[in-house]
């Protein structure tokens, strides 16, 4: 087969692929972009005593959400299901329709959705019909993540991006700075390694968010579940990306042979560029505040990384062994150049990106997230002491007499990269610190619900907002059946020991004749201790404690 035979069978292989993708686009959801979902607020509240059951109990998310089929439950006080039928979803709004005529005491509602960044989000909460009771267990539906399916999917997320390095490393430097009368042996294999590695990732993806959404193991994967996977933004991301791949896979093979024509070279660099943005449209930055912005800074932050390591790679195995001094000279100022290029558009990207996902200095500090970007800093300012060792011998003229020096520099910096990779493939999978900060379980923030027993009486205790300054105490006493327990007189204080402040009386209003309410202003934060005496009769009286943290 001649050259333009070849060529015409590289850019037919080319069109196939694109056409995958076209078919992959066509398909897409049209989702709105929005925000790692938390649950804002719910119908009956967290913690809420409502006098009659409800019909239905409403969720409310900070932003859409769509459905985990089967993991929407409500369990009445007697371990029974109390939902009916399935949830329906609206944006951000879910409701489930629950049955009114069920018993008296205290429900559990547990929840596990998706959120606009193809991370589930689950949790739990209680509210009780008339009086509270002993909350059930949910023992029919699994909410919680399963530690190996999520610790794969980040191994599979740190498998891609060393496979996109390894793809995007060899193609450029066999494009632009391999030398004539070296073998392109190595690095061919290098890159078809790379593309094997990123194909097998991005399948081990598309498989695994499967039981990762869903709370299941590793085989846990439905054609029911597979199917809604790949229906959504996400799946489609995946499959677009394996088309492009395809189509690139194409043009890659007459590179890694000998030279190819500009036109060639710039398909194959297009082809790449669509591929970057298929890993910011499955994840956070498709649905920050900025999604336009932000899916635009991940792709090039991801494409700078690929440029600049991928480089390295092909630096310190192959260029600085095989070429001569004359060729290294030619060669490693050109690198030089395009290197610092490559970090200076990693670390404007990644300054734009924390500010968007990390929204402020506490969250920085307070969150998983921010402690993970800070270590990325922290590991990212060490490799560019070394990155300066080896541009320092660039610029001196002396790298081309010295390879095995900065051969030595570029496996110190391929070694903390590796590790600054493992932390991104984890700060994919952590919720935003801009979400995290402000994440909050179907209760306002700092609001303070428990439930105190004592021999003669049950004793609800709701505290808003539980943070310094006023707050509004309310008490509900219950007999030991959960109906309601007249009390005939209240005795409420608040101190704090660890601040000398001693026992603070509440003034307290009876609404009921088992309901009281009352205001306290607390000086400092802490944990107050609340001391609740309640007498139910002339003989009968008891005293109940809680320790409530204030902020």
């Amino acid at each position: 087969m001649n050259v333009v035979d070849r060529r015409w069978v590289a850019r037919l292989g080319t069109a196939a692929g694109l056409l995958v993708t076209l078919v992959a686009l066509l398909l897409a959801p049209a989702v709105p972009a929005s925000a790692h979902a938390v649950l804002a607020s719910s119908s009956p509240v967290a913690s809420a005593v409502v006098p009659s059951a409800p019909a239905e109990v409403v969720l409310t998310f900070s932003e859409s959400v769509r459905k985990v089929t089967g993991k929407i439950r409500v369990i009445a006080p007697d371990g029974s299901r109390a939902d009916r039928g399935e949830p329906a979803f609206e944006g951000a709004l879910v409701t489930v329709p629950v049955d009114p005529s069920g018993p008296r005491g205290t429900y559990l509602v547990s929840y596990r959705v998706i959120s606009a960044d193809s991370h589930p989000v689950s949790g739990a909460f209680t509210y009780s019909v008339g009086a509270p009771s002993t909350p059930p267990t949910d023992s029919g539906a699994e909410n919680r993540a399963n530690p190996v399916v999520e610790n794969a999917v980040k191994v599979v997320k740190y498998l891609g991006y060393v496979g996109l390095l390894l793809v995007v490393g060899p193609a450029l430097v066999l494009a632009a700075l391999w030398p004539h009368r070296l073998s392109r042996r190595g690095p061919a294999r290098l890159a078809w390694a790379g593309v094997g590695l990123l194909a097998l990732a991005t399948l081990a993806e598309l498989w695994l968010q499967v039981p990762y959404t869903a709370g299941g193991g590793l085989t846990d994967v439905t054609g029911a579940g597979f199917s809604e996977m790949l229906g959504s933004t996400y799946g489609t991301a995946h499959l677009v990306r394996l088309g492009l791949l395809a189509a690139a896979a194409f043009l890659l093979r007459p590179l890694t042979r000998g030279p190819v024509g500009r036109t060639d070279a710039l398909i194959l660099a297009v082809l790449g560029g669509a591929g970057l943005f298929t890993w910011p449209l499955a994840g956070h930055p498709a649905a920050s505040p900025a999604p336009a912005v932000s899916v635009a800074v991940d792709a090039v932050h991801l494409g700078s990384m690929a440029v600049w390591l991928g480089g390295l790679v092909m630096l310190a195995v192959f260029l600085l062994r095989r070429a001569d001094e004359r060729e290294l000279g030619a060669i490693l100022p050109i690198w030089s150049r395009w290197a610092a290029l490559a970090v200076a558009a990693l670390l404007l990207a990644g300054i734009v990106q924390g500010l968007i996902e990390v929204g402020g200095v506490r969250p920085l500090v307070d969150t998983t997230y921010g402690r993970l970007l800070l270590a990325k800093v922290g590991l990212f300012v060490l490799v560019m002491a070394v990155a300066a060792y080896s541009r320092q011998l660039v610029r001196r003229r002396s790298a081309a007499q010295r390879p095995v020096s900065v051969r030595r520099a570029i496996w110190v910096e391929l070694a903390i990269t590796a590790v600054v990779l493992g932390v991104s493939a984890t700060l994919v999978q952590t919720t935003p610190a801009r979400v995290a900060a402000d994440d909050v379980v179907g209760a306002p923030a700092g609001y303070f619900s428990t439930t105190l027993t004592s021999p003669i009486y049950s004793l609800q205790v709701e505290l808003d907002p539980a943070e310094r300054g006023n707050n509004s105490l309310h008490l509900y006493a219950y007999t030991k059946d959960n109906r309601p327990q007249p009390v005939a007189e209240w005795k409420v204080t608040a101190a704090l020991p660890s601040a000398g402040i001693e026992p603070i009386d509440i003034p307290l209003l009876p609404l009921t004749d088992n309901h009281v309410t009352g205001e306290i202003s607390f000086p400092s934060a802490g944990e107050w201790q609340l001391r609740v005496t309640a007498r139910t009769s002339d003989i009968d009286q008891a005293t109940v404690t809680a320790t409530v943290p204030i902020r």
